[in-house]
């Protein structure tokens, strides 16, 4: 005989019919002294708000509230100030009415969840992603949306497999359930059950740069996600020396947001200790915590991070601060930008150890400076080509534009390398250098 393996504290109690007696999910205080008694009583709605860390007075702001429902936040935020934009997937009969009897200007879309990144709706200082996550297929990457979509502040409830219980493995790797079918309250579009740890540890990997657990209690869980760190109001120590940031695939400063992108970045500080806790990396403006770093040998310090969703396309600033101290100086990373080149010139080449331009000596290994113009702002190792006859050389160095419109790049010759006569040349967007004449020797 077939038996079930779903614990019965995950069916638990089906609300359904419940619900649908009472008509309303939301509770409502109406102005005209009409009280709305909801499944969710109004002093359970106001206690949830008064734990969110959003301002009282929200004017001036943007506030996307997903899954609106009835209602009751998108109105409470417009009450407050906020301009509001409310989604669901369906029409709300329950919202219409509440909308008109406010005389409410609440901007209400009805879009599936996944339709977001398309809708154009722009970005907000603060997104509620209440009761949402557990409904859908593909949680981190509905969390990575929520975090393009906010600037500020992001609120995320959702259903908890450890509500009571999770101080007691809190150290322990993070786990999630999934539902096939109706294992999570007998309903169907339950898809997934994170333990609190879980929770946490996937709005860290969306994106967010801070995550701070608001409540925890039965099967709900509260979290405050920020996409900015802390400010410092007393930095105690030096901020950190940012020698360089690449991206850590390509070595390149080129970006994708529609990749799953990494950022390394090497700095130098007089601690003798960095923890990945106490770095504040901020790309663009935003936060991301690290995830990974080490102390080299050349005495530099190397820490690995997402690249942060909801860049904006272009140039992008970079900097690095410990929790104690300010953010030093700026770098910058291409986010999005196409590469463009309508002529590339070779201008010379040389020896890049001696200097001489007649001819490159190459041992183990030989080393070949050449001059160029005409290359794109955003032009890197990675897509460069230094081509020696049909042979593609390993860069290791490509510099700013000087005062002439040149930029240096430097290439690695291999020691297995043919004396004698070749041609170089060098390609960048689609376009190609004619070839210049160099000696190996």
């Amino acid at each position: 005989m077939e038996t079930s393996t779903v614990r019965p504290s995950r069916r638990g109690r089906d609300f359904s019919q419940e619900l649908y007696d009472r008509g309303w999910y939301h509770s409502f205080a109406l102005p005209d002294g009409e009280q709305i008694a909801g499944f969710i009583p109004l002093e359970t709605l106001q206690w949830r708000w008064s734990r969110f860390p959003i301002p009282a007075v929200l004017q001036g702001k943007r506030l996307l509230d997903t899954g609106a429902w009835d209602g009751w936040f998108s109105f409470e935020a417009e009450r407050r100030g906020a301009q509001v934009t409310a989604i669901d997937c369906v029409e709300v009969p329950h919202f219409l009415e509440i909308h008109s009897r406010l005389g409410s200007r609440v901007d209400y879309r009805v879009l599936d969840f996944y339709e977001l990144a398309e809708a154009q709706l722009g970005v907000f200082d603060y997104v509620l992603f209440l009761g949402i996550l557990y409904h859908l297929k593909h949680p981190l990457l509905a969390l990575e949306m929520v975090c393009a979509l906010t600037t500020g502040t992001a609120i995320v409830e959702s259903f908890v497999t450890d509500g009571d219980t999770w101080r007691e493995h809190i150290v322990d790797i993070p786990t999630m359930e999934f539902y096939e079918t109706d294992e999570l309250g007998n309903q169907l579009d339950n898809w997934i059950g994170p333990s609190v740890g879980c929770l946490l540890a996937m709005c860290r990997a969306a994106g967010f740069a801070r995550v701070e657990l608001m409540y925890a209690a039965g099967a709900q869980a509260g979290v405050a996600c920020y996409r900015k760190w802390e400010p410092v109001t007393n930095p105690q120590q030096a901020a950190p020396d940012l020698a360089d940031v690449a991206n850590t695939r390509t070595t390149g400063v080129n970006f994708s947001t529609r990749k799953e992108e990494y950022i390394s970045c090497w700095f130098r500080t007089a601690r003798e200790k960095v923890t990945r806790d106490e770095l504040r990396f901020e790309v663009g403006g935003f936060g991301v915590p690290a995830l990974f770093v080490r102390h080299d040998p050349d005495g530099k310090w190397m820490a690995n991070f997402r690249l942060p969703p909801g860049l904006g396309g272009g140039w992008n600033e970079v900097r690095l601060r410990f929790a104690d101290s300010d953010f030093g100086h700026t770098m910058r990373v291409a986010v999005d930008m196409p590469l463009r080149a309508d002529r590339v010139v070779l201008v010379g080449a040389c020896d890049g150890a001696n200097w001489k331009v007649e001819a490159i000596a190459v041992g183990d290994r030989g080393y070949l400076s050449s001059w160029v113009q005409g290359l794109p702002e955003n032009c890197d190792r990675d897509n460069i080509r230094v081509l020696l006859d049909s042979t593609r050389l390993a860069i290791d160095y490509v510099g700013d534009e000087d005062a002439d419109g040149n930029r240096q790049i430097n290439a690695v010759i291999p020691g297995s390398t043919a004396k004698g006569d070749h041609l170089l040349r060098i390609e960048c967007a689609g376009v190609s250098s004619e070839s210049l004449a160099v000696r190996i020797v």
